[in-house]
């Protein structure tokens, strides 16, 4: 039965993005999730990503990951609401309406502690499926 804390540490994430409307996209880098006060651990992933005819790029994101009941709220950096999943499942399904898109989310936990999140996104200007990959650094076992 997962929680937020097995989340903790390092890993290492792999993605595919694969837009209707390109380019075509990989990234590769890492994940890290580290504790936030009280419950909450901020993710950073970092690496590289490579947009199909277009060069190779640094590229950050990150977000809040806390503790809601069984569930895990996602936040924006900024402290914005993204969504929400139960990680307890094997599986969970999330999605974010960010007008005039939508993102829709699975998450594959049943192969843990590798796991895997897909996104599928739609919109006006946006149709793309991005998978993700995420595998515990070795040695990093939270």
């Amino acid at each position: 039965m997962l929680t937020l804390g097995d989340f903790k540490g390092g890993w290492r994430l792999t993605r595919q993005i694969d837009d209707a409307r390109g380019p075509d996209a990989t990234f590769t880098g890492t994940a890290l999730f580290s504790p936030l006060g009280g419950d909450g651990l901020e993710l950073v992933e970092q690496g590289r990503l490579v947009l199909r005819g277009q060069g190779a790029f640094q590229a950050e994101r990150r977000y809040i990951w806390k503790h809601e009941g069984a569930s895990v709220a996602v936040y924006f950096a900024d402290g914005r609401d993204f969504h929400r999943f139960d990680p307890q499942g094997g599986t969970a399904q999330a999605d974010h309406w960010c007008d005039p898109d939508t993102y829709e989310v699975q998450y594959d936990f049943t192969g843990w502690p590798v796991w895997k999140a897909q996104w599928r996104v739609t919109g006006p200007r946006k149709d793309y499926v991005m998978r993700s990959v995420y595998t515990r650094i070795e040695g990093d076992a939270h």
